[in-house]
């Protein structure tokens, strides 16, 4: 009797783990909607448009997962609500399910996968430093007793503090909440460097007004895996979006979309065109 009674308990916690676990397709078909977050100022992964609308490289392959998720559902509309995002609220937003996918510029690491799931990558970068030509920052190893501004709490601050570190440089790094605080504080001659992703620095250098002139660095001090953040233990909603990118990849639609937001930059990199290759995921 008491060997049953300790069978049906374990058969109970059994199948209230199983209820509990997250259903987003069948949340995003009760509802006729999915729910994309983006940032406003993440250009050109992410990043608010002329027309006020979401735009950029991680929108658009979002974009093509909405698409691919609304076929496989088998819906007739399938309303697309984008809900904008800070770097410091993008994981919680995920988990809280106030969104189902983040379409930014997050880096897949294994701190973060305590947290949330995540897609298969979608680009590879490194972090870098812009700097002002009169620091004479070329590569990290220059940046002793220079100020060098980084966004607290992103993988990009972890990376640079330790870089610094194992190369014994002694920089002062002043720690920002947001990229635009970091560009304003370089722009301003308030800090020597910032210290972000390559194709952001990339980016905003063409475009930045600064009172001293700008170089970037000529190395990187770290590797930045790109993935979109999804929600845990969701089997069903990963493979969905996974299918959805395997198949821009498989058909070559992955360069009309690169060279859209980085064709100025030149060719994607043998990096680039690895994972690109690589994640050519069969059915």
């Amino acid at each position: 009797m008491r060997f049953t009674s300790v069978i049906m308990v374990l058969a109970g916690l059994a199948c209230t783990g199983h209820a509990g676990a997250a259903d987003t397709l069948a949340k995003i078909k009760a509802n006729g909607e999915i729910r994309l977050g983006y940032f406003a100022a993440s250009a050109p992964f992410s990043y608010v448009g002329t027309d006020k609308s979401p735009q950029g490289y991680s929108v658009e392959l979002c974009q093509r997962i909405a698409a691919s998720v609304q076929r496989e559902l088998g819906l007739a509309q399938l309303k697309t609500t984008w809900v904008e995002l800070g770097l410091g609220d993008r994981i919680e937003a995920v988990r809280g399910g106030r969104i189902d996918i983040e379409c930014g510029t997050t880096s897949w690491s294994f701190s973060r996968q305590q947290l949330v799931d995540f897609s298969l990558m979608t680009f590879i970068d490194g972090a870098s430093l812009l700097a002002t030509v009169d620091s004479g920052i070329k590569r990290i190893t220059d940046a002793g007793g220079k100020r060098i501004s980084v966004i607290r709490g992103t993988t990009t601050e972890r990376a640079l503090v330790a870089s610094l570190a194992k190369e014994k440089v002694q920089a002062e790094l002043v720690r920002v909440d947001t990229r635009e605080q970091g560009f304003a504080m370089l722009t301003e001659g308030r800090v020597d460097a910032f210290a972000s992703d390559r194709f952001l620095l990339l980016n905003a250098f063409t475009s930045l007004r600064s009172n001293k002139p700008l170089r970037l660095a000529d190395e990187d001090f770290s590797v930045e895996p790109y993935a979109l953040a999804l929600p845990r233990d969701d089997a069903r909603f990963r493979i969905a979006v996974n299918r959805a990118l395997a198949e821009v990849f498989r058909s070559g639609e992955i360069s009309g979309i690169y060279d859209r937001w980085f064709g100025q930059f030149g060719q994607p990199s043998l990096l680039l065109s690895a994972l690109y290759y690589l994640q050519q995921v069969p059915e």
